[in-house]
């Protein structure tokens, strides 16, 4: 039987007794203190396990450490006790940051960016978990440390496999003002070998749709790919065959988690360098991986036959005509950021495309709306599929939240004839998806007396449905 210290907490009932009206119910984190960047996101024993940066104290960012949830379903969710911590006088004693779990020999293993004091360089730092990754050991060994040379900044690590081996990445930043990946061969976990600057945003692909100072929270999966034969995203690929996937999150001077660059990728191949044996990464294409301006660092794990992303949403300040929240607010509350819905990735016509992971569907619950039109009234806790008609072609479909004499418009999307929007209100966090490209990720905060509101074009109709917890 599990020590009570460490039993899991099923978030449907951390969520039921929130007292705040804008915290979500469908989006699993704990009930109070701060959160951010997804985090060692990994299948393992059947079990889908979500780790994220935390800050159990405060709704502010501080000494974090990683939160801890699992799922086997991706529906149902139990919150574990925080997983790693600052270690006093260790390479993490202000902060474990982002990183990644991996299976390394049959043991749950995390690498992730410790960081030893405010503005200090980070070095990745291996912690080892028990099967169930409830229990960890941190001894504070370092893996790799800041490299010297033109890098001036490093963080993030990311472990891929190509061609039966294991390599992982990093984001920086150099002298120049460009960002950096660095990349490491990993024989053995606990020595990771410096190979390099990989690749550059001097690259004319990057240079246009991944513009930053620093690439945050690099990601490199292979990905199902609709134009390709073989649909399947293997972990671990020959070189000549599947789509891969590189994501980062463009870090700017001055960002304090406003991230105005938000999260771009590049869509290309793999290949192996005959001289060298490493890999190569060729972009040929890329774009923004999400149109909102309230998400970042999201982490994927590649399964065996599809990729899974989650994102952070942060509080929002207002942006975009929304109403947000001030630091005073936010701390009255005592909570801030959630993560996004489980997402799945795929390239269709050489584009990524972004949709929700089908289990979402079991939280479908009681139908509001059929086939609605005009001003639709939507619930603070709903999902939404809008529809094109034959006649719509450009015309815009709003979000907005209604009171007396008083709205706000928190989305406005155009929709073309027979185009679908899928559209998830969870309190204060909105996800909208459009088939064949990425999501939207937006904040609000409903006011008292103020409602959700569609308003369609003529042409268009809306399904409307609470969401509920699954029996």
């Amino acid at each position: 039987m599990p020590s009570p210290d460490l039993a899991a907490v099923r978030f449907e009932d951390v969520a039921a007794a929130h007292p705040d009206p804008a915290f979500p119910r469908f989006h699993p984190r704990p009930a109070q203190g701060w959160i951010n960047d997804p985090n060692g996101i990994s299948l393992i024993n059947g079990r889908y396990h979500v780790f994220f940066q935390y800050n159990p104290d405060s709704a502010r960012h501080h000494r974090i450490a990683w939160g801890h949830v699992s799922s086997a379903d991706l529906v149902r969710w139990e919150e574990h006790p925080v997983a790693l911590r600052p270690q006093p006088g260790g390479p993490d004693e202000y902060g474990c940051w982002t990183g990644v779990v991996t299976d390394d020999g049959g043991v749950p293993t995390a690498a992730y960016s410790g960081v030893r004091g405010d503005g200090g360089h980070s070095q990745v730092v291996i912690a080892r978990g028990s099967e169930d990754l409830v229990s960890w050991e941190q001894t504070g060994h370092v893996a790799a440390s800041m490299p010297g040379g033109q890098v001036t900044a490093v963080r993030d690590p990311f472990i891929f496999r190509f061609n039966g081996k294991r390599y992982a990445m990093q984001g920086a930043g150099l002298a120049n003002g460009h960002a950096a990946l660095l990349l490491y061969t990993v024989e053995d976990m606990s020595d990771w070998k410096y190979q390099g600057i990989w690749l550059t945003s001097e690259n004319p692909v990057a240079a246009e749709s991944t513009p930053a100072e620093i690439w945050e929270c690099p990601q490199l999966v292979r990905v199902p790919d609709g134009a390709s034969a073989d649909p399947g995203g293997a972990k671990d690929s020959s070189s000549d065959s599947g789509t891969w996937l590189m994501m980062f999150s463009l870090w700017l001077s001055g960002d304090t988690h406003e991230h105005a660059n938000g999260v771009g990728h590049l869509i290309g191949s793999l290949t192996e360098d005959a001289a060298t044996g490493l890999p190569v990464f060729t972009p040929r294409s890329g774009g923004k991986s999400d149109l909102g301006r309230d998400f970042y660092a999201p982490q994927i794990v590649a399964l065996e036959d599809r990729a899974l992303l989650w994102g952070w949403a942060n509080e929002s300040p207002g942006r975009d005509g929304r109403r947000g929240r001030s630091q005073d607010e936010i701390d009255a509350a005592g909570w801030a950021g959630v993560l996004t819905f489980p997402r799945e990735l795929s390239v269709l016509g050489g584009a990524l495309a972004v949709s929700p992971a089908p289990e979402i569907a079991a939280y479908r619950g009681a139908p509001v709306a059929s086939a609605a039109r005009g001003a639709v009234v939507v619930p603070p806790f709903a999902e939404a599929v809008v529809t094109g008609g034959a006649s719509v072609g450009g015309s815009a479909v709003e979000l907005l939240l209604v009171g007396d004499g008083s709205s706000q418009a928190v989305f406005r999307g155009t929709l073309e004839p027979g185009e679908e929007l899928r559209i998830f209100v969870d309190a204060s966090l909105v996800e909208v998806y459009r088939a064949g490209s990425v999501a939207t990720t937006l904040r609000a905060y409903p006011a008292a007396g103020e409602r959700w509101q569609l308003r369609l074009p003529a042409a268009a109709t809306a399904e409307v449905w609470e969401l509920a917890q699954p029996r």
